[in-house]
C-alpha cells in the first residue's frame, strides 16, 4: 500500500498536478483508488465524479454517494444520459424510457444469454459479430468514452490528474474500453490482480457493502464482470498468475484454462493501440 501511495504522491508532484479526479462507480476498484489518493494527497485534493446514466443500477449512485461521504471527499453528480441521448446512443437499442430497472435487467440478461453468454465477450474483444453485435458494442463503449470526457473536463478545469481504476486482471483480459476507462493520467492499480484489490480494500477498511458487491461495468443492466467473462475472479487470477510465472497448469480445470487462454488471445486485439505505416515503407 505504501508504495502505491508514494507513487501517486510523486507522480502528482512531478507533473505539477494540483490534485486528483476519480470516477466513483460504487465498486471496489474506484473505492480503493480514491482511498489511496486521499492517503497520498489529502481529502481536499481529491474530487470524485459520479456519472450515472439511464441504464445504471440505482444502487451504484447510492453506494457511490455513501462512500464519498464516508471517505470525506467532495463529489459531483453528472448525469450523462442527456449527452448519450443527443449522440443517438440509446437509439441503438429498444426504447427503455420509464421502464423499471428490474425489467431492463431481465431483458438485458436474457438477450445476453441468447447471443451466446460469455462467448459474446470474446467476439467483443475481436470486434467481430453481426450487425446487432456491433450495435451493442457501440452502445456500451460510447458510455465509457463519454464518462472519460466528463472526467477530463473537470480535471483540466482544476489542474487535476485523472486517476484510473483499471486493475491487472482487467488489463490482461481486455476487460476495459479502449479510449474509455483506459484513457487516464495515472493507473495506480494496474499491477494488482482483482483479488489483490479486494485484499487491499479490506486493509483500507472500505465499507463491506462495496467490497461484497459483485463487480460490474454497470453499462448493461444486471450484467456482472464474472458473467461477462464466464469465470470467477478467484479462478481467473489463479490461472493468470500461473500463465505469467510459467507454473504448471495440470491441476487446474482444463476447461477453465482453455477459457483463460481464449481471453488472453482475444485481448491482444483490445490492447492494440494504433497501427501505422512504418517509417521507410513504400507509399
Amino acid at each position: 500500500m505504501e508504495k502505491i501511495v508514494e507513487f501517486i504522491r510523486k507522480t502528482i508532484d512531478k507533473y505539477d498536478y494540483k490534485g486528483a479526479v476519480v470516477g466513483i462507480s460504487g465498486g471496489v476498484d474506484s473505492a480503493v483508488t480514491a482511498s489511496l489518493c486521499v492517503k497520498a494527497l489529502g481529502k481536499e485534493r481529491v474530487l470524485a465524479l459520479l456519472l450515472p446514466e439511464r441504464d445504471s443500477s440505482p444502487d451504484s449512485l447510492k453506494l457511490g454517494v455513501g462512500f464519498c461521504n464516508w471517505l470525506g471527499i467532495s463529489y459531483q453528480i453528472v448525469k450523462i444520459t442527456p449527452i448519450l441521448r443527443v449522440l443517438g446512443v440509446y437509439k441503438l437499442q429498444p426504447p427503455a424510457f420509464l421502464i423499471p430497472y428490474s425489467i431492463k435487467k431481465q431483458y438485458a440478461l436474457k438477450k445476453w444469454e441468447v447471443q451466446g453468454g460469455a462467448k459474446v465477450f470474446i467476439n467483443d474483444l475481436k470486434n467481430t459479430g453481426d450487425d446487432e453485435m456491433r450495435r451493442g458494442m457501440a452502445y456500451y463503449r460510447a458510455k465509457h468514452r463519454v464518462r472519460m470526457c466528463v472526467l477530463y473536463l473537470e480535471a483540466e478545469k482544476k489542474g487535476f490528474a485523472v486517476v484510473g481504476t483499471t486493475n491487472r486482471t482487467e488489463y490482461l483480459t481486455g476487460f476495459y474500453v479502449k479510449w474509455g476507462d483506459d484513457a487516464t493520467d495515472i493507473e495506480p492499480l494496474l499491477h494488482l490482480y482483482k483479488t489483490e484489490v479486494f485484499e487491499l480494500a479490506e486493509k483500507l477498511g472500505i465499507p463491506e457493502k462495496i467490497v461484497k458487491r459483485p463487480p460490474s461495468p454497470d453499462l448493461i443492466p444486471g450484467l456482472t464482470d464474472e458473467a461477462a467473462m464466464g469465470i470467477s475472479y478467484t479462478e481467473l487470477d489463479r490461472i493468470l498468475k500461473k500463465f505469467e510465472t510459467g507454473a504448471s497448469l495440470e491441476d487446474e480445470p482444463q476447461d477453465k484454462v482453455s477459457k483463460v487462454k481464449a481471453l488472453l488471445e482475444a485481448a491482444k486485439y483490445r490492447n492494440v493501440r494504433m497501427l501505422s505505416l512504418e517509417r521507410g515503407g513504400s507509399a
